[in-house]
């Protein structure tokens, strides 16, 4: 009898619990290496609001996107800019009108001294720093808008001398946490004091939005995710209100 129970248990089980699990499934994501701290606590949100995982891999946008074009198994893509998404859906590798803004990306000038960077800037003009970091404008959408806020204030080819770049945005904050730049462009999202929605340590410029071009942080869902339903279940929850509270709680600007 003992069997028969244990048995009837068993089946009884099979259809209850693993209902839960056929219908939780995992994507892979490709995120701009700003969005970091964000992401991984939205993905965290995600898992526990519908049982999917998202699988999550940092690095910059361009890279992201040349390991797209060659294939790469991401069926989600995040992107610092509006530029690489735009030109994936022209290749025909995204999933027609899945493009929308996930963020505004917020740009910052900073040292880990404090009092180092004053708050307009002008260190750009007046310093005597030796090394100042950046993102690789080549393949990394922070340096873009870094070199457009240094052509704004008319500082560029003065500074290009003394540019050290970094493969991303993350290596970039590395350069200067570490003290091999005195100051470089760094994302708002490193450096805010959660509490306050400040710069939190160190020393820092907000660089105005009207010194660079649009900073449309963009998101896709590629083909290769079309039939996932984790995929487009994250692009659905990136649009949420609980994932806005955490964008918005890094600094980023909101696309709406």
């Amino acid at each position: 009898m003992l069997n028969h129970r244990f048995f009837r248990a068993l089946v009884l089980a099979a259809f209850i619990f693993p209902a839960s699990s056929a219908w939780s499934a995992t994507t892979i994501v490709a995120v701009a290496a700003d969005f970091t701290k964000p992401m991984t606590e939205i993905a965290a949100e995600f898992q526990k609001a519908t049982g999917h995982e998202a699988k999550l891999s940092f690095g910059s946008s361009g890279k992201a996107f040349a390991q797209i074009q060659s294939g790469a198994p991401f069926e989600v893509y995040l992107s610092a800019s509006e530029k690489y998404p735009v030109e994936l859906e022209k290749a025909g590798l995204v999933v027609p009108g899945s493009r929308f803004v996930y963020a505004i990306g917020k740009l910052v000038l900073w040292s880990a001294t404090p009092g180092y960077v004053d708050d307009k800037g002008e260190i750009l003009k007046t310093g005597a720093f030796k090394h100042i970091a950046l993102a690789d404008p080549t393949h990394a959408p922070y340096g873009v808008v870094a070199e457009e806020v240094m052509t704004s204030v008319g500082v560029l080819d003065k500074l290009r001398p003394l540019f050290v770049m970094g493969e991303n945005i993350s290596q970039t904050f590395q350069f200067v946490t570490t003290g091999n730049a005195e100051l470089g462009f760094v994302a708002l999202a490193q450096v805010i004091d959660l509490n306050t929605g400040k710069i939190g340590s160190g020393s820092g410029w907000l660089i105005p939005d009207e010194l660079h071009g649009p900073f449309n942080q963009t998101a896709v869902l590629l083909q290769t995710g079309a039939e996932n339903p984790a995929a487009q279940a994250l692009v659905d929850f990136l649009k949420s209100p609980a994932a806005r509270a955490v964008i918005k709680k890094y600094g980023f600007g909101s696309p709406e």
